[in-house]
């Protein structure tokens, strides 16, 4: 083991976790400052007497909220600064703050045994609000420029996964924050491969054979080697797994059955409640739509495809119409950036999404959920049974109006990095990811990359550049 860079890595690690927890901490005590003051000079002279619990019961109640403010923002991600997108973390913090404060509030209720005033507490949610963004957005942008790992050596097997090197480059967003320096082929072998990872802050292992993929990770893991790893269907599949221990040796139980009956039920039940309160509250948007696109060339409104769901079965999935009438009627030819097929109320309803909407009515009959593997049409579906084999295995729950690759995807993600995302919704399932994923769906509202075309897709002929330029021949 390489004790300098051990030390090296351990120090810099040791210092992200104690700035960290100041981080955090320093934020709880900011929001339980705004609680006092909110509850000293709003609730206590009209509710509580001056003297309760001999004047320590102020003690009792901010502990309790700092305790829940902590628990709900460790739950839903909220504190991991740098991890994520500042608007995801922004999300996630109001979320929690909000969480927290109706909690608060019925617990305030519980103890005067009288229903107060809530105003007191929408303005201390309001006021944590922009506490937060502006909290968020100096810890993010001091863990870009002090903690993220700039020069990455990244290791391929497989040469299409040079990909992600692409993806990287192109991403505006992560300029100056991750730099791929240096990629190299496993086939150099592995001796040296250790010589060269000492040189570079972290290392990417990217779709290489098992055995030598061990090999390395273990190589860093005893040098305290920051080590991303592109994660192979079957560790995302074991990532679900149950800890067990038979006859004196650990054992990870894989039972492969999707959700339990028990998580259906739960999830069916909020998928008809909240699709219905969602129709209700959307139908002046919806009725205004179906105006619009009826007006403008006196065509259907509702565009149906042919998608896939649980268990293989097959459904009408519904949309509104963004495209000219007869479309398709020379072949399906995926949407582009600034296809001429869509039409103007088109541009629009695709640009927010609103297009979707009408699925709100499939979740309701059962064909879909609100979070699932988004259900695809049944002729990609076969092709990308044929390029992925494993494509299957994402039908054990049904298809939904958002998920995992929609979050963290793109519209031209490729069906290997789709299977990994859907996947990993289903090795995790609960509830709480379930309105995580909802909570965080509004953030893609904002983001045109999610939306790219597939003429945006890295082609064989960037890969095969980068690859040469790699060995020099460039």
């Amino acid at each position: 083991m390489n004790k300098t860079i051990f030390e090296k890595n351990t120090n810099i690690e040791d210092e992200k976790v104690i700035v960290r927890r100041l981080e955090q901490l320093f934020e709880l005590a900011v929001f339980a400052v705004a609680y006092y003051y909110f509850w000293k000079y709003m609730y206590r002279g009209h509710y509580f007497s001056t003297n309760m619990y001999f004047g320590r019961g102020k003690f009792v109640l901010v502990g309790i909220y700092a305790s829940i403010m902590a628990m709900i923002l460790h739950l839903d991600e909220g504190d991991r600064f740098g991890y994520r997108k500042l608007f995801d973390i922004v999300l996630l913090q109001w979320f929690a703050i909000c969480a927290t404060n109706v909690m608060s509030y019925m617990q305030l209720a519980l103890i005067a045994n009288v229903v107060m005033d809530i105003r007191p507490m929408i303005y201390l949610t309001l006021t944590e609000f922009p506490i937060s963004l502006v909290l968020c957005t100096i810890y993010t942008y001091y863990y870009h420029s002090m903690h993220v790992p700039m020069h990455m050596l990244m290791i391929y097997g497989n040469e299409r996964s040079v990909s992600l090197k692409l993806k990287f480059d192109s991403d505006d967003k992560n300029t100056g924050k991750y730099h791929v320096d240096k990629l190299i082929s496993v086939d150099v072998g592995l001796k040296k491969l250790k010589e060269m990872i000492n040189d570079y802050d972290s290392v990417i292992i990217s779709d290489i054979p098992a055995e030598t993929r061990n090999d390395i990770l273990k190589y860093c893991y005893a040098n305290g080697i920051r080590t991303y790893l592109t994660p192979k269907i079957s560790d995302i599949i074991t990532s679900g797994s149950e800890d067990i221990s038979l006859f004196d040796t650990p054992l990870s139980l894989v039972k492969g059955l999707g959700m339990t009956v028990g998580q259906r039920f739960v999830k069916r039940f909020f998928d008809i409640v909240l699709s219905l309160i969602a129709l209700v509250l959307l139908s002046p948007l919806m009725i205004g739509i179906c105006i619009a696109i009826k007006m403008e060339d006196h065509g259907p409104i509702f565009y149906k495809q042919r998608r896939v769901t649980r268990n293989g079965e097959e459904f009408d999935i519904l949309k509104f119409r963004s495209m000219i009438v007869d479309a398709e009627a020379k072949g399906i030819i995926p949407a582009q950036d600034h296809d001429p097929r869509i039409t103007k109320v088109g541009n629009f309803i695709r640009a927010c999404r609103a297009d979707e909407l009408p699925q709100l009515i499939n979740i309701l009959k059962g064909e879909m959920s609100i979070v699932g593997p988004r259900p695809e049409r049944v002729e990609h579906v076969d092709k990308y049974k044929k390029l992925v084999p494993e494509f299957v295995y994402r039908e054990k729950v049904k298809g939904g109006l958002t998920g995992y690759a929609q979050i963290y995807g793109k519209y031209n993600t490729t069906a290997l990095d789709k299977l990994k995302y859907d996947l990993m919704y289903i090795e995790e399932y609960s509830f709480f990811l379930d309105f995580k994923i909802i909570l965080m769906t509004v953030r893609i509202l904002f983001e045109k990359e999610s939306t790219e075309g597939f003429d945006k897709v890295i082609t064989e002929e960037d890969i095969q550049y980068e690859i040469d330029k790699s060995k020099g021949k460039n």
